[in-house]
């Protein structure tokens, strides 16, 4: 009884704290995120610091701030002026004099999407509706981020706070958590070493080439005066997530726009930029950053992105495929432990030894 009475009041009080951090997942999220992200160098500065821990923490925020906080905040202000004018522009049908002149101009066109049962003006206002939807989604994303300015700004500041002792103490807090979680400390240890494989590699091959993509197509776009090149550059990024066609999804539209407007020495250019540059980025850089990491499948982290960007906002583009690691990992241990009749080498390679099973808890 006594038992059943504590049990109780850890989960009442587990509960109560985690309902009292609720508004704070954002920066708690981002802090452990930047933590996982950047533990090697951190650890390479520590050395370097002979054992310092709170200087190597401090230095790796600056340049964490630095490379990657810093630029984004200056690239979500200027994405909220283009959002606001690509959505303008796209209401005042701006975009739809390419579609009609293929209508006009390529009859060869319009009986191939009738054979394929499309209709050019059914398409034509599709695509209206998704440019609408994206600029829309963006466009308030950004919005609600100005409007917010002081609620933002606390956020910022308290994920950087956390991200300082996430870097410092990381280590040890992993170590309480493992203690204290009543799953099996060499389960968890697995556990914890598979996530951040998978979570890694997935970073590494799927968001870090998005982001150098969106970066290389929206310089192109600024380079060759196509307006809203920044915006243009952050719907490239998302788009590199689908397989195969990826930011050709909005480069090849850009130059056949440039070609029938004229400008046909713009358009050969983006598109030699877009097959030689953009389209070899995630061939040439995804066996270098992703190693002999097990990434997730590219579907699955298409569909885990998009939920998160539909349940998070934009900042499910990190949490959706986080999420998903998760979820690999713990089916992982569950495929191994419940499912094969040995433990596994992998497992006893992480660990040391073989995780306990069901029946020795």
């Amino acid at each position: 009884m006594q038992n059943a009475f504590f049990l109780g009041l850890l989960l009442l009080a587990s509960a109560a704290f985690l309902w009292l951090l609720a508004g704070f997942w954002q920066p708690i999220f981002w802090a452990a995120a930047f933590a996982v992200f950047f533990h090697g160098v951190d650890e390479r500065l520590d050395r370097t610091f002979n054992g310092r821990a709170s200087l190597a923490a401090f230095v790796t925020l600056l340049l964490i701030l630095a490379t990657v906080i810093i630029p984004a905040v200056l690239i979500g202000g200027a994405l909220v002026d283009e959002a606001v004018d690509v959505y303008d522009r796209v209401q005042r049908g701006e975009f739809e004099f390419a579609i009609t002149w293929v209508e006009t101009q390529l009859p060869v066109v319009n009986d191939l999407l009738e054979e394929w049962g499309v209709e050019i003006s059914s398409l034509r206002e599709q695509l209206s509706t998704a440019a609408v939807a994206v600029s829309q989604f963006l466009a308030s994303q950004a919005l609600s981020i100005g409007q917010n300015t002081l609620r933002f700004t606390l956020m910022f500041f308290l994920m950087i706070y956390l991200l300082f002792f996430f870097l410092r103490d990381g280590p040890q807090l992993l170590e309480l958590m493992i203690r204290v979680l009543p799953i099996g400390d060499e389960r968890e240890r697995f556990l914890l070493a598979k996530f951040a494989e998978v979570s890694r590699a997935t970073l590494k091959g799927t968001i870090v080439i998005a982001l150098i993509q969106g970066t290389l197509g929206g310089l192109i776009f600024w380079a060759l005066g196509i307006q809203s090149a920044v915006f243009w550059g952050v719907v490239m990024a998302i788009m590199s997530l689908i397989p195969a066609v990826g930011p050709g999804l909005i480069w090849v539209p850009a130059a056949l726009v440039l070609l029938i407007g004229g400008d046909w020495i713009k358009a050969l250019i983006l598109t030699a930029f877009g097959v030689l540059v953009i389209g070899l980025v995630d061939n040439l850089l995804r066996p270098v950053l992703v190693g002999r990491d097990t990434k997730m499948p590219d579907y699955l982290v298409l569909m885990s992105t998009l939920g998160g960007l539909t349940l998070f906002g934009v900042s499910g583009f990190l949490v959706g495929p986080t999420i998903a690691a998760l979820f690999l990992a713990v089916w992982t241990i569950f495929a191994q432990e419940f499912h094969d009749a040995e433990c596994p080498p992998d497992i006893e390679q992480e660990t040391g030894q073989a995780p306990q099973s069901a029946g020795s808890e």
